[in-house]
């Protein structure tokens, strides 16, 4: 008897005949087109102004350089910047989205210097300030059009027009503002400390910056030796950094370290050090042993003359403090204060304090140094090793190679150097700041404790004076007899006193003015030092606003902002800037959610590097594989995690092959069918009582509030995994195993609900994507309106509200039932994987083994699906697992091995030989008794495993018996199956219609022909051919199936 193939209509087609798809479609030529439109329609603008009204969520958008092209750090910090706000945005709010640039600072002067090749002191004393600021100025917009051109292709909306520039006279103004506000509370001072310079720039960097750039380098390593002046005896000190100790004024050891004299007879000399690191100079004899704090107050002689004088003030002696260790040189450190932060820090303890600086901003040695004036410091290590040796002062002499901190612009060696600066008082708000922190949602969370926490604990005071010249001027006047200091805080108290009202506050326009007030002498001159560009940074969210001089109201209901994104960089950057100034002027964080992106690497692991060519630039990328799926990659890597990452370009590319692209197919697939038969959503959406139509809308609610969640909570890590199963479940899920309701010639109320069905999870699909995917959501949305027949709906996907999850369409029951149901067909397409048969193969028989009858009932209400999935002829049922797997326990080692320690070998035995009964209670309770000891399931693993003699195949959570046994019949309807997708592999050959009928003309094997006759309605209905002739002269397309030749000829009889 002939086998009933209707079960196996739509496995067999669907293997042959994937989604109808468009070959010549390209998401490139799609995403400009949809570019076009946005501009065209002003479609940003239209949401603003439909939202004006509404609550406004307040974003501040980090302001970049742009003496540089946007690298990809930007385009993944901008693709957040981007989906935020367009979330929030079809939310309701009104979400405003100004560009903005950092047009002060090191970057731009330094793009000056290497334009002009001299330091910009130089550079000033030729041209003046205001020629030199005038330089600064014309190259602050350089690649202003080439952002905007990349960022817009990426599909950000933002508003370049209305941008904000740190440069502007109203910007520098609230900045000013923010400098009076800390001054009038008391938190601006003057001051001198130790702070990495760039001496390639003349100019000091925070700590932060100066932790950007470290590079393995090459440097001296000596030990010197001091000679004490009460004793026959040597103190001795290793450094890295040989050019600090003309300016030595002490040495410094460990209170509790142990130290000994020793006796080196090869120069015969008695030198201490430090007990541990004896045996790293060799094997000398111990003439005594003492703690640290026995060598305070020892006296010696200084290395070299030029800071002598400094004995009569208490120089040259030994000091202690708690920061020494014996972990490297000799355990004795020696200190001068103008070149080291420690050494600074407890030689003004004991009343030491480096009178001059014998080093200029560049690293130039100057006077009383004279022996090496004019020298730079690097420069000048291998003379004064020489002059320590021919003094008999050097010791040893070696070559260490270590990591060593760089000037991040310049890439040259910083230095540590004493500076007079300005700074905030920092460390007397440490405890505001740590709870203006607990205010903040950090994502990832890890960040809010961790990094950025620790920071905060461990703040210094922030210098945010700089010896500069392109900036904001510092608005201190300094009366040049009282030496009284009067801070400004705006253009109008700047008048009020000089008399001038300028239009611009940089150094020209402000540094000549000055004042005197009556009754008291002297002149009032402002201070030479500009600002910190990250003090102005960390202004913008009162600066960007011109508050408190304009927009009062705004600001206040905004503050703090909703939201920002930047890099991982950034926590000791523009957020703890930010964080500082907030705190110091209102007492709460300026931000309450932000997102951390991780720092994105190229693919080889080194730093993106155009020299090295190691990445594509990102507008070739976005000409490649568009913009849509290059979004999707970032927001769906480690970096939404704060992780560092690799970039990958064939990356982007499965990202369009994964999502957009069976996406597109999903939507082309509704398209083609509803132009066969010519429906429309306008003629009435209508649902049925199909079950995968109720569970695609089950899922599509489930999607729209997991989406919604996350999004609420910042993140977007947990998004994108949950699109992916959703296009996965409505495209090899929900479309394939409905195909054949849409191939009918009649329009059934079936058809109907399939079309309705469809239509509305993709019409919803493209809403909830379109924070996500802005283009494809876009372009399937308008495509989708047309069907439509011109209905009333908003004239772009990015004007519509979010869509909500309707609680009342979700079947919860049922989505896990389709899940169990998916778990189902891999187990059961995995065992024929085992037995070696082909999905085209038909078998007798499942039985699907469940200890839940619920869920049994669920999968029967699915069992059409299961048959045609699965091509079997039968389907049973069983509640009895034990009959077919048996549960094993495992340790889980790693774990356990922990716990147990030398008894885990022990309990390795007892663990395995548990009964069936103990490893059912483990799996039921979630913990088992063995031997006294109680165990959780995380320490021991409950594994499935088929009982023999079955054909039993279990994941853990349900398990498939397959009958694999095959007779004659069964292998012949393989042979049906396969003869179809040969034939519908010659229909998209010739170029043929989905809704074209054929007429097939066969011959061949006897055994395949046979197949033909006993499946004969199946391989008609399936290949759409209206007649099939057996001939055994035929001269066509000749295939071999399972060895055995076979021909056919495919003619065209017309279309449907």
């Amino acid at each position: 008897m002939a086998l009933q193939c209707a079960a196996f209509l739509h496995l067999s087609r669907s293997m042959a005949e994937p989604a109808p798809s468009n070959a010549t479609f390209s998401f490139v030529e799609m995403e400009h087109d949809i570019l076009d439109f946005w501009e065209r329609e002003q479609v940003f603008q239209q949401t603003l102004d439909n939202t004006r009204e509404k609550k406004p969520y307040i974003f501040y958008d980090g302001p970049p350089f742009a003496t540089g092209l946007p690298h990809h750090g930007h385009i993944v910090a901008s693709t957040i910047k981007d989906i935020v706000p367009r979330y929030w945005t079809m939310k309701g709010r009104y979400v405003q989205r100004r560009f903005g640039w950092d047009c002060h600072g090191l970057p731009i002067e330094h793009e000056i210097d290497k334009q002009l090749n001299k330091s910009a002191p130089e550079a000033v004393e030729d041209m003046g300030v205001e020629g030199y600021n005038d330089l600064c100025r014309s190259i602050v917009q350089r690649y202003v059009d080439q952002w905007r051109h990349t960022i817009t292709r990426l599909g950000r909306w933002v508003d370049f027009d209305n941008d904000y520039k740190t440069m502007d006279v109203w910007y520098m103004e609230s900045v000013w503002w923010v400098v009076k506000q800390l001054w009038d509370r008391g938190l601006v001072y003057q001051g001198v400390r130790v702070m990495p310079v760039s001496t390639a720039l003349g100019t000091p960097l925070s700590n932060f910056e100066a932790n950007q750039n470290y590079v393995d380098v090459q440097d001296p390593a000596i030990t010197a030796l001091f000679e004490l002046s009460d004793e026959d005896a040597y103190l001795s000190a290793w450094t890295t950094t040989p050019w600090t100790l003309p300016a030595n004024l002490a040495m410094c050891v460990g209170p509790d370290i142990d130290y000994v004299l020793a006796h080196d007879p090869e120069q015969n000399k008695d030198i201490y050090l430090a007990a541990d690191r004896l045996a790293a100079y060799g094997e000398f004899e111990v003439k005594a042993r003492l703690k640290g704090r026995d060598l305070a107050g020892k006296r010696y002689q200084p290395l070299f003359p030029y800071y002598a004088a400094e004995a009569d003030n208490g120089a040259f002696v030994v000091l202690v403090d708690d920061y020494v260790t014996a972990a490297s040189g000799t355990g004795i450190v020696h200190q001068a204060p103008a070149f080291g932060e420690d050494d600074n820090r407890i030689c003004a303890a004991a009343g030491i304090s480096a009178t001059s600086v014998p080093v200029t901003p560049h690293g130039i040695f100057t006077a009383p140094v004279v022996d090496f004036e004019g020298q730079y410091v690097k420069d000048a290590d291998r003379e004064i090793i020489r002059a320590l040796k021919d003094g008999g002062s050097l010791y040893r002499q070696d070559v260490i190679q270590h990591s060593y901190p760089y000037c991040y612009r310049s890439d040259t060696p910083l230095i540590y150097r004493a500076i007079p600066s300005w700074y905030v008082r920092v460390t007397e708000i440490v405890d505001r700041l740590v709870s203006s922190n607990e205010e903040i949602r950090w994502v990832p969370d890890h960040i809010k404790h961790g990094r950025f926490g620790n920071w905060l604990e461990g703040a210094i005071d922030w210098s945010i004076s700089r010896n500069r010249v392109w900036g904001t001027p510092i608005p201190i006047w300094i009366n040049d007899v009282t030496g009284a200091e009067i801070c400004i805080g705006s253009r109008d108290e700047l008048e009020s006193f000089t008399g001038v009202r300028v239009d611009d506050l940089h150094r020209e326009h402000v540094d000549g003015l000055s004042f005197q007030i009556e009754g008291e002498q002297g002149t009032y001159r402002r201070i030479d030092e500009v600002l910190d560009c990250w003090f102005e940074s960390g202004s913008m969210p009162y600066a960007q606003l011109h508050y408190p001089f304009e927009n009062e109201r705004v600001f206040n209901a905004g503050f703090p902002a909703e939201f920002i994104a930047e890099g991982l960089d950034q926590t000791r950057g523009w957020f703890y800037t930010l964080t500082v100034l907030a705190t110091a002027l209102y007492d709460k964080p300026a931000f309450r959610n932000v997102i951390v992106n991780g720092m994105v690497m190229a693919e080889d692991g080194k730093k993106m590097s155009k020299r090295l060519r190691n990445y594509t630039p990102p507008d070739d990328l976005m000409e490649r594989y568009g913009a849509d799926a290059l979004r999707l990659y970032l927001i769906n890597s480690g970096l939404m995690r704060g992780e560092e990452q690799r970039f990958s370009d064939a990356g982007v590319r499965d990202m369009a092959r994964r999502a957009l692209l069976p996406w597109y197919n999903a939507f082309s697939f509704l398209q083609t069918y509803a132009e066969i038969d010519h429906w429309s959503p306008d003629k009435g959406l209508h649902g049925g009582d199909n079950i995968l139509d109720h569970w695609i809308i089950s899922r599509l609610q489930t999607l729209k509030a997991n989406v919604s969640r996350e999004m609420e909570v910042y993140k977007l890590y947990n998004v994108v995994p949950q699109l992916f199963d959703f296009i996965e479940d409505l495209t090899n899920w929900y479309i394939r195993l409905n195909r054949a309701r849409f191939w009918g010639e009649e329009i059934t109320a079936d058809k109907i609900a399939a079309y309705s069905t469809l239509y509305r999870a993709l019409y919803e699909l493209c809403q909830v994507m379109a924070p996500f995917a802005p283009f494809l959501a876009e372009h399937v949305y308008l495509e989708l309106s047309a069907l439509d027949g011109g209905a009333a709906k908003p004239g772009s996907v990015h004007l519509c509200d979010y869509p909500e999850a309707e609680s009342a369409l979700v079947r919860e029951e049922l989505e896990a039932g389709v899940a169990y149901m998916q778990q189902v067909v891999l187990l059961g397409r995995q065992k024929r994987e085992e037995a070696k048969i082909g999905l085209r193969t038909p078998l007798r028989h499942i039985t699907i083994v469940s200890g839940d009858q619920a869920l049994l009932d669920e999968l029967k209400r699915l069992e059409d699906y299961l048959i045609s999935e699965l091509n079997v002829l039968g389907v049973g049922y069983d509640t009895n697992e034990g009959a077919y797997i048996e549960l094993i326990a495992k340790p889980n080692f790693p774990v356990l091995g922990k716990r147990l320690g030398k008894r885990m070998k022990e309990f390795q035995g007892l663990i395995r030989n548990l009964d069936a009964t103990s490893v059912a209670e483990l799996q039921r309770n979630g913990s088992v008794e063995i031997a006294g000891e109680v165990f959780s399931t995380e320490e021991i693993e409950v594994l499935q495993q088929a009982r023999s003699g079955t054909n039993t195949l279990s994941n853990g959570q349900i398990a498939v018996d397959l009958d694999c046994d095959l007779d004659d019949e069964l292998i012949r309807g393989g042979y049906a199956r396969a003869i179809v997708r040969h034939v519908q592999d010659r229909r998209k050959e010739m170029g043929l219609h989905v809704a074209d009928r054929i007429s097939v003309s066969y011959g061949g094997d006897a055994e395949l022909c046979r197949a033909v006759a006993e499946h004969l309605e199946y391989v008609k209905t399936e290949t759409l051919a209206l007649e099939l002739v057996e001939d055994a002269d035929i001269a066509g397309a000749q295939v071999k199936i399972d060895e055995k030749p076979f021909r056919f000829l495919v003619e065209k009889a017309g279309r449907a």
